[in-house]
């Protein structure tokens, strides 16, 4: 029998999930409930064959597999209803809210329930996103079926929980820098002569194919840095004009200066 899965949030993150599930082929839409107050904004999801509700307490009856991707500040008001219709022998919980620890959970609905927390990025709008789970109370087809479910939406990746913050640095805030860096690349382009959409266009491609290099081919990436910088040749010259500039340390400094504002605020 095919798992019932239930996004208990109908917000971008949510409602990705869902649309990326079901292009995916991985559930049939008949197996997906979502949840959101205004459930008007969910038609496009209803008309592929999800059941949409603002009834929370439907949605987890419905479910064996809870995904929780509401705002922080309501997942303690929200347990706390939900707790009567929920069974540890029977649902799992997976938790995609950001900052919100296994701790915090068990702290409201106890200790027996089997805890996910995964955290995708923005890029799981188009099933690319890297998600970093961490699990608790699990077995191994629970960990099975939360992992391939979110392979459906990009890679993952299992983690401690203690490196949850880190994570956070180079999978969330990483695309911020991966965005900044294509950004400098096409204002670069533009000064040699592309105009702003053929620059944009080049420099993204290159970086996603730099990506997928590393990704297929699993090497290093000064392996392939090898492969393109030849003896007093441009890119070479570009290269140690950025490390003068102080491009890698700065990059380096950026990510450990999130870090410490993450570890700091929390």
């Amino acid at each position: 029998m095919s798992k019932k899965i239930a996004i208990i949030g109908g917000g971008n993150l949510g409602s990705a999930i869902a649309e990326g599930l079901i292009n995916s082929g991985f559930t049939k839409p008949e197996n997906i409930v979502i949840t959101k107050r205004n459930i008007v904004t969910l038609q496009p999801l209803e008309e592929k064959g999800v059941m949409v509700t603002n009834d929370n307490k439907k949605a987890v009856e419905f479910a064996d597999y809870v995904i929780l991707a509401v705002k922080p500040f309501q997942i303690k008001e929200i347990l706390e209803y939900l707790k009567p219709s929920l069974d540890p022998k029977k649902h799992v919980l997976v938790s995609v809210i950001t900052g919100i620890w296994v701790k915090d959970i068990k702290e409201i609905l106890g200790e027996e329930f089997t805890l996910f927390r995964a955290m995708p990025n923005t890029a799981i709008a188009i099933q690319q996103s890297i998600t970093c789970i961490c699990k608790h109370n699990a077995n191994e087809e629970q960990i099975k079926f939360v992992g391939d479910l979110f392979n459906q939406l990009g890679k993952t990746v299992f983690i401690e929980e203690k490196l949850m913050d880190a994570a956070t640095v180079l999978g969330a805030c990483g695309t911020a820098y991966a965005m900044r860096y294509i950004r400098a690349n096409i204002q670069g382009g533009i000064e040699i002569g592309f105009d702003a959409a053929t620059a944009s266009l080049i420099a993204a491609q290159t970086v996603k194919g730099a990506a997928e290099l590393l990704l297929t081919k699993h090497t290093h990436p000064e392996q392939e840095i090898d492969k393109v910088t030849t003896p007093k040749g441009c890119t070479i010259a570009g290269l140690n004009e950025m490390e003068h500039q102080g491009f890698s340390s700065s990059l380096i400094k950026g990510v450990v200066t999130s870090y410490k504002k993450i570890v700091t605020d929390m």
